[in-house]
Order: structure tokens, then sequence, then C-alpha cells
């Protein structure tokens, strides 16, 4: 009788979950290892759920609870800080259904995927906080803080921009890149505030960028990008007081047309002040049987509002190389080149738009004026159609480079 091969998922955030039920699907027996008690989902920030990572949670069988705890967000209106309409963009194309772009709490995808993952009778640990791995015979051995093993037939890096699984596989791996920008933000209450409920207002202010949008209900979801010179210390935004952080932001915005300053005012509790990191190139993803996806090999900025996305177009793709190739080492290389020419293009394209929100006074006229041709030229442009039409074929052979 042939011996089920097993995985052990190092990260139980968005790409854990996900891949667990991706190789579930392939015949893969996987177990995942989470750093934090179970239950601690947290609050903070949201996202954007592109049509192409619907898609790929679509092959799961897994969109449905995803898509019901966030709301369509299709479309994006640009501002200067006068008010001045810059232009409006769309946040993705959408699915032969007509599903769009959905905006969804983190924590709120991250408890429906570890919840789905669980209804199907995957393993999750949590409290298993990984300090080292190796290769031990044919098979991968990881080594957890409270001082268990655990060994499985390959190993996968789902844990983030700051893995630790990146640095076991390549002690010499860089480090993520500051992209400049500190990013906070929140949910206002009783602030009427854009063109109703999914459509999202986004300005590029005097002195830092700013972005909102309303949901059903009648909160407003915000968020705000501060340019800032040189990558704080761990900690170091986080030791702020709230009346410190409130300063500052109503600093950031003093005198730009919109209602940054009256949401900001509106909102019980600020999100974590945080550094921005991406990680634009990785030079290998994998060493023998462990291997990074997601964040962990190629982290965009936040400004792409396809890091979920990809990281769940990952958990598919690395799930089909390893039905489909007879190694793990080949599965790992087809896997590699199949995704990496799509990721660093995504990452690439999101490094410029970071750059324009914390242009200096030259840049900005030049960035204000030039802004609605750009836009105009570029809707429904080749790269965003790169971008949100890709489409996975489960049933088909391992993807060629996109």
């Amino acid at each position: 009788m042939t011996r089920t091969r097993t995985a052990l998922i190092i990260g139980g955030g968005i790409a854990g979950p996900a891949t667990a039920m991706a190789l579930q699907k392939a015949g893969i027996d996987p177990v995942i290892y989470e750093a934090y008690p179970a239950g601690a989902y947290g609050t903070g920030a949201f996202l954007t759920l592109a049509p192409n990572g619907i898609d790929a949670l679509r092959i799961l069988g897994a969109d449905k609870p995803a898509l019901a705890a966030g709301f369509p967000t299709p479309a994006i209106t640009l501002r200067s800080y006068t008010g001045k309409r810059l232009g409006q963009t769309r946040t993705g194309g959408s699915l032969p259904d007509g599903t769009t772009s959905h905006t969804i709490k983190r924590a709120d995808l991250h408890r429906v995927l570890l919840d789905e993952a669980a209804s199907r009778g995957l393993r999750i640990e949590h409290g298993k906080r990984l300090i080292a791995a190796e290769q031990v015979g044919d098979r991968v051995q990881a080594a957890f803080a409270d001082g268990s093993t655990a060994q499985g037939d390959v190993l996968i890096g789902c844990d983030g921009v700051h893995s630790t699984v990146r640095s076991i596989i390549d002690p010499e791996a860089p480090t993520p890149t500051y992209a400049g920008l500190l990013n906070t933000g929140g949910y206002a209450h009783g602030v009427q505030a854009g063109n109703g409920p999914g459509h999202y207002e986004m300005i590029f202010g005097k002195r830092a960028f700013f972005g909102y949008v309303a949901a059903p209900g009648g909160q407003v979801w915000w968020f705000a990008n501060l340019p800032r010179r040189g990558d704080p210390a761990r900690g170091q935004t986080q030791a702020l007081s709230d009346r410190a952080r409130r300063a500052q932001l109503a600093e950031a915005y003093a005198g730009d047309a919109g209602p940054a300053t009256d949401l900001i005012e509106a909102t019980p509790q600020l999100m974590a002040t945080t550094p921005v990191h991406t990680l634009p190139h990785l030079p290998g993803w994998y060493h023998r049987q462990m291997i990074v996806i997601g964040d962990a090999a190629h982290a965009p900025s936040p400004t792409s509002g396809q890091g979920a996305s990809l990281a769940i177009e990952d958990a598919v793709v690395l799930a089909q190389c390893l039905r489909d190739q007879p190694s793990a080492q080949a599965a790992f290389a087809a896997f590699e080149a199949a995704r990496r020419p799509r990721v660093e293009r995504i990452i690439k394209w999101a490094a410029r738009i970071n750059n324009s929100k914390a242009a200096g006074p030259i840049a900005r006229i030049f960035r204000d004026a030039m802004l609605p041709v750009i836009l105009a030229m570029t809707a429904n442009s080749k790269a965003q159609k790169q971008a949100c039409d890709y489409h996975i074929n489960w049933d088909g052979p391992t993807p060629a480079a996109a």
C-alpha cells in the first residue's frame, strides 16, 4: 500500500489554511502549526480579496464563507488634497458570474479559512512557534519552542514577511525591504463619507495618503499611509500613546479636503501603526524539501491589493505541482517557475504606486496633473487584466510561467 504523503505547514494566517485545503484536495495529508494560541484572530487591518483570489478560493470550495464575511468593492475614486477628482479605476475585473473584488477584515478572513479547514478534519496545532527545521533522512523535522517536534515529507513556510522558515532555508536570504510608509487605520461610526457602500475614495494628501470606504451598516473603514524615512525599530511605532498617534494623524491631514480628520476623530480604537515591508525578490524559494510561499517568498505592498490573493493562488498551484510532479524537488522547481514572473511583476507595479504616495511638492504637482491621463490610458489595461483575470485550471497540468 502506498503511504499517504504528509506536509508540515508553518503558519496559520491566510496562506496556511488555504494551503492545507489545497493539499488535502491533492491527496496529501497536512498539519498546520500556528505560533499563536487558538482564537487569537485579533482585529486590525482589512484587505482586498481580488477576483483572482476569489477564483482560487472557489477551486477549494471556500469562496462563499469568505465573500459572506466581506462586501463588494469594485471601484476607486482618486482625489488630490484639494478634493479635485483625479480619476476613477477598478479594483479589478469580475468573474464570469459578476463577482467583483471584496473588502474584508483580515481577522475575519483568517477565522473563516481556519474554520473551513477545521470543518474538513484538517489538524491545526496552536501555540507552536517554529525554532528550527532540518532534513532527517528523506523527511523534514520541525522543532518548536515548546520542546515538541514533528516530521513530514515536506515543510511549507506560510509564516509571512518576517518568515522563520525563509531564514532556515537560507540564512543569507535578504531581509524584507522597508517601503518608506507607516500604515494604520480604523473603523469610524457616525460619519457620512464617500459615494455609498462599496466605493473606495483615496486621497493623495499634502503630507500623507488616505483611503476609506463605506461598509454596509454605516461604518466607514479607513487606512492611512504616513511617509517616514528610516525603518523604525521593532515595536517603536506601537510604543506611541493613542493621544500621540491621533496628534500625528491630525497633523498629517490638516488642510486636506475630505473626511480624514472627521473619520479619525470618530474612531474609538486605532489600528496598530506598523511599517510597510515588502519582499521584492527572494533568490531561492526552496531547499531540498522545504519551501516558502505567500508573503514569506514574495511580499507586495498593501497598495497592490493582491497580497492575500497571491498567497491563495500559491496554495492551489503548489498543491497542483505536488500532485503532478514525481518528487518534492521537481514540484518546488515547477512551482517557482510558474509563480515567480507573475508575483514579481505585481510587486514592481505596486512599488511604483507607493512612490507616488510619498511624493514631494514638485513631484506632487506633476503626479496630480498626469494621473487623470494615466488612469484613462491604463483603465482595463493589460497589466490589470494579467493581475485579476488569472485562473488556475485545477484539472489541467502543472501551470507554465504566468
